[in-house]
């Protein structure tokens, strides 16, 4: 059995309302949010590290890292006969920078969506509990910021 490890971000920005990154994947079309295999471009590369890095690559956009999601996501595929098994690590993450026309191939649509948008959107059920744990982090955040 394979195994395989990879990082991406869930990421958040402000335009006067919260609205989340979606991309759509070229090959199996399914809506999910950007990552990528740690190390795969760079030696002793970090999980933040390959975070932001995917975010970039994969949708034009740069993300900075809030916090890490306290539960990684794993599950199964196959791939030329081969069952692997992937543990993925997402981050909380915020928009600095950036536009879709920067995008990679691998991601055939890029999006801005609402909460209710992307609950609807998703693929993958393990990228909706992701999602509902950023949100969980997102919204300790924002009360803790508006706080006295």
């Amino acid at each position: 059995m394979k195994r395989e490890f990879s990082a991406g971000g869930i990421v958040f920005r402000q335009q006067p309302t919260t609205v989340w990154l979606i991309c759509q994947h070229s090959q199996h079309k399914g809506w999910v949010f950007p990552k990528g295999l740690i190390g795969d471009t760079k030696e002793n590369e970090t999980k933040e590290e390959t975070a932001v890095r995917e975010v970039k690559e994969e949708t034009g956009i740069d993300g900075r890292i809030i916090k890490p999601l306290p539960s990684a996501v794993q599950y199964w595929y196959q791939c030329k006969k081969e069952k692997i098994f992937k543990t993925v690590y997402f981050f909380l993450m915020q928009y600095v920078d950036g536009d879709f026309s920067n995008h990679d191939h691998e991601m055939m649509d890029v999006r801005w969506a609402t909460k209710k948008e992307v609950k609807e959107i998703l693929t993958y059920e393990n990228d909706r509990k992701a999602f509902d744990e950023a949100l969980t982090l997102f919204e300790k955040l924002t009360i803790n910021f508006l706080s006295p």
